[in-house]
């Protein structure tokens, strides 16, 4: 036993506080009348009887409790050693349910494993249970139950995500802080070398806990695998489609295998595609023949080894004819529908018809068929059909407005709102054009475009950005690309016309994609991905969507959401492989395939140096990693405070003390 702070201990000192209280008590008498003092004989009167000390059991009390005040800011403590804590160790049983222990019977020879361990662990001593994917996940309390540790490693099951020992040693760390006992654990793995993250310091284990590795499969297993696949989520015309795979192999030979496409069960083609030893191969299907609506496809391989379950990838297409896109133009103006009806209808996945309709005639039209419409250097328009356009985007649909040389007289930019403060011909400057001076690659409408500063324009509009984002600018400082947000929706403004006569950039590369990426940002359907990864998250609603109630369908056919959550999720975690579809109460119904991180599919194990390395970093403080149900060595002492139970001690003092005065009080003053 030991002090951390000795010097409190001077407060003992005060003990002597109630001694000298009790004996300097003074002894009062009651005066009784006397007729004379003559008969009484002069004597010494005799103090010792008021000296005695009385009241011991109040002295004592009070004594006590003085003596452990100082001896509770003393702060005691007591020195324990591994050896005699080793009772109170804890045993860990980790078992790694990642994606790659479904190959061959490597999970079942880990339960295997476990179980001989917990049958030769002693009955005294506590064990914990937990399975090892992405995270760690505890299945039991620390008992010493055999029948309840038992039951839990045969409930684990092979997961689909991907394992992380980084994981595992912060789960662990935060294991050891809260209970305050040494840790041993017991890694039953395939120790795959992907499984390691980034840095090893991430992997480091705290100095009160020891690693015991038990290596399951431990050698580079061949595997082929389905590694990537690449096609559209919206298919409107299957014969300009396109998916392409990548075939992957790790640890293996040159060999030719046989990849199928598959459509809602049914194959479609089948190509050969010849791999290279330990390499990657790709196959492309020329065609996407799938029926209206959402359908389940998959690429398929014929590896025949040991890992079946990443032979095939997942993916969701949907068919339907295209979306109708209104395009409002002057009716001089023939260029303009032309360049940006070709852009749009290049790409291949750009579910898109443009419907051209000259200003003065699109009275009465109602622009909520569209998935969003352009306006093209619109001179005016009926007012009906602004105020029209201003409530389609309130309810979260997208407007693009070019603003050339007709509506530039206008005082104010139409459904963008925004003050035209002037217009500029750069041809009449010696300059003869500007370029871009500032564009912010991270918008939607400008990603892949890296050649903006080739990009002339002989004409622009200066309109007041006020409350709008600007997105590119010219080297003047002219706002070129505006986003103004209206309600749910939005409004992108481009400063000069769509034709090649204010600038050069409809006959020039990067029209098509501006056009593209726009089409896609304007109607909403940029962010739909058909194939998604494991434990990433999918979202469940847009800004418009918040009151929509949600219901998700996993891969087995269950509701993972509860009443609550269905409608105030804004994402959901997919934890499995397979397909899962997600309904809204508004009608909307999406399918998504999901697929186990590739990662998993590489076998190679890490080799013995690094894992002798990550045993000796988790016993870093002397301790030695221990075989089997074999006691580890003791360690350092370690101080265990027992200033709590000091400060208790203080609590029952002076209660008792409290309650043995005032009987004592009471007694004094029955005897007065």
């Amino acid at each position: 036993m030991g002090f951390l702070s000795p010097w409190f201990l001077a407060g003992a000192a005060a003990v002597g506080l109630p001694l000298y209280l009790h004996l300097l008590r003074r002894h009062t008498t009651t005066p009784h009348p006397f007729s004379s003092l003559m008969f009484f004989e002069h004597r010494t009167q005799s103090s010792i009887r008021h000296r005695k000390l009385r009241y011991l059991l109040l002295l004592s009390l009070r004594l006590a409790l003085l003596i452990l005040l100082a001896l509770a800011f003393a702060n005691p403590y007591l020195k324990r050693t591994a050896v005699s804590a080793s009772g109170d160790k804890l045993m860990l049983i980790v078992v790694d349910n990642s994606f790659s222990m479904r190959a061959g019977t490597r999970l079942a020879d880990a339960k295997k494993q476990a179980e001989n361990l917990l049958s030769s662990r002693a009955p005294s001593r506590r064990a914990q249970v937990a399975e090892l994917g992405s995270q760690l996940h505890v299945l039991t309390q620390p008992v010493q139950d055999p029948a309840s540790l038992r039951s839990a490693v045969e409930s684990i099951q092979a997961g689909d995500a991907r394992g992380s020992f980084g994981e595992l040693a912060r789960a662990v760390g935060s294991m050891e802080d809260s209970a305050h006992v040494p840790i041993e654990v017991h890694l039953f793995s395939d120790m795959q070398r992907s499984d390691m993250p980034a840095s090893f310091a991430e992997m480091a284990l705290p100095p009160n806990v020891s690693l015991v590795l038990h290596a399951v499969g431990n050698k580079a297993e061949p595997n082929w695998a389905v590694e990537s696949v690449n096609a559209p989520s919206r298919v409107w015309d299957p014969k300009k489609a396109r998916v392409t795979a990548v075939i992957a192999g790790y640890q293996t030979p040159a060999a030719t295998r046989t990849a199928s496409l598959v459509v809602n069960g049914k194959t479609i083609d089948s190509k050969k595609v010849n791999v290279p030893a330990n390499g990657r191969a790709t196959v492309e299907f020329q065609s996407l023949d799938v029926p209206y609506g959402l359908s389940r496809c998959e690429i398929q391989i014929d590896s025949g080894d040991a890992l079946a379950a990443d032979d095939r990838y997942l993916f969701a297409v949907e068919r339907s004819d295209p979306q109708h896109v209104l395009f409002v133009h002057e009716a001089r103006d023939s260029r303009s529908p032309l360049f940006f009806g070709s852009a749009l209808a290049s790409s291949a996945e750009a579910s898109f018809a443009l419907e051209s309709v000259p200003a003065e005639r699109v009275a009465g039209l109602d622009p909520s068929k569209y998935a969003f419409v352009v306006l093209s250097d619109a001179a005016s328009l009926p007012s009906q059909f602004e105020n029209d356009l201003q409530q389609y985007v309130r309810r979260g649909a997208g407007v693009l407005v070019a603003v050339g040389t007709s509506s530039a007289h206008r005082a104010k930019v139409p459904v963008f709102g925004a003050d035209i403060m002037g217009a500029h011909s750069y041809l009449e400057d010696s300059a003869r054009y500007l370029t871009v001076g500032e564009a912010d690659s991270s918008y939607p409408a400008m990603a892949g475009g890296q050649g903006w500063a080739g990009v002339r324009f002989y004409y622009a509009v200066a309109v007041d950005p006020a409350d709008s984002r600007v997105v590119a600018k010219l080297s003047d400082q002219t706002p070129l690309l505006l986003e103004k947000k209206m309600g749910e929706g939005r409004v992108l403004l481009f400063a000069s016309g769509l034709d090649n006569l204010t600038n050069d950039f409809p006959s020039g590369p990067l029209f098509v994609p501006f056009v593209k990426q726009t089409a896609r940002y304007l109607s909403g359907t940029q962010d739909r991905n058909g194939s998604r990864i494991v434990d990433s998250f999918l979202e469940l609603r847009t800004a418009k969507d918040q009151a929509v109630s949600v219901e998700v369908i996993d891969p087995a056919g269950r509701r993972p959401l509860s009443i609550e959550q269905a409608t105030t999720a804004q994402s959901f975690q997919l934890t499995d492989a397979g397909f899962y579809e997600v309904r809204l109460a508004n009608g909307r119904h999406d399918l998504v395939g999901v697929n186990a991180d590739r990662r998993e599919s590489n076998l190679e194990p890490i080799s013995d140096d690094v894992l002798a390395l990550w045993r000796g970093a988790g016993n870093s403080n002397g301790q030695q990693a221990a075989a089997a149900g074999a006691a580890a060595e003791s360690e350092p002492a370690k101080p265990s405070s027992i200033w709590w139970y000091a400060m208790l001690l203080v609590l029952v003092a002076a209660l008792a003390e409290s309650f043995v005065a005032a009987r004592y009080l009471t007694a004094q003053a029955e005897e007065s």
